[in-house]
């Protein structure tokens, strides 16, 4: 028997809002049901680090509020 996978998350951008990295549990602000919340974060790659402020890419939801993220790839990046 499969459990069913919320994949709501995955592809979103967030903002990282407490530091993420391997053995800690961050923070970042995504956009969900019609505004925006905090969720818990981990590097999808259990090595990466993404500090306050940077913009990271969901990978993987672990319901009910843990996402798994990655560094955002350029095509995605806004202009700075």
């Amino acid at each position: 028997m499969h459990r069913e996978v919320d994949r709501s998350l995955t592809g979103k951008v967030g903002r990282v809002t407490g530091r993420i990295g391997p053995g800690t549990i961050g923070e970042v602000m995504l956009p969900y049901l019609g505004g925006t919340m905090a969720f818990h974060a981990h590097p999808f790659d259990k090595t990466s680090v993404f500090v306050v402020g940077d913009e990271v890419l969901v990978i993987y939801l672990e319901p009910p509020q843990t996402v798994y993220v990655d560094e955002l790839p350029d095509v995605l990046r806004h202009g700075e």
